[in-house]
């Protein structure tokens, strides 16, 4: 996989004076079956969270409050996107190298994932990640 298969995609919203909504859905918003969600939050301001690559898995990531970077890295190449909007997010296809850091205060990142949790999908070892790179 290369960084260029990451996208921010726009989602749904409804504006109204008694609050804006937003939503997302499997294989129309997102090119996945979401079997998972997890959030991180209490993050504090300015800090990052350590990367990994999954196997498998495919994530969209969502910044539901505040705003983090999310930087992309295919062994090559490396891109950041950074996230502001409870409306759009990241699709993130599996194998590549991934890091959040640069959390405002009471960021909260919501993560859709196309895999049940499993530590045997990680690569935590960005050594590992970029042996296993095979770029012809």
């Amino acid at each position: 996989m290369t960084i260029a298969e990451c996208k921010l995609i726009d989602l749904p919203k409804f504006l109204d004076s008694r609050g804006n909504l937003s939503f997302v859905e499997n294989y129309t918003h997102v090119p996945f079956e979401i079997i998972r969600a997890y959030w991180i939050y209490d993050v504090p301001g300015g800090e990052k969270r350590d990367g990994h690559a999954y196997k498998e898995n495919q994530e969209f990531i969502i910044a539901l409050s505040g705003a983090f970077d999310v930087t992309v890295d295919d062994g090559k190449n490396k891109k950041t996107f950074s996230l502001n909007r409870s409306y759009n997010g990241l699709y993130i296809p599996k194998g590549l190298w991934r890091e959040l850091d640069n959390f405002s205060t009471n960021a909260f990142a919501m993560i859709l994932s196309s895999t049940k949790f499993d530590l045997n999908d990680y690569i935590l070892d960005y050594q590992v990640f970029k042996a296993l790179q095979n770029y012809e």
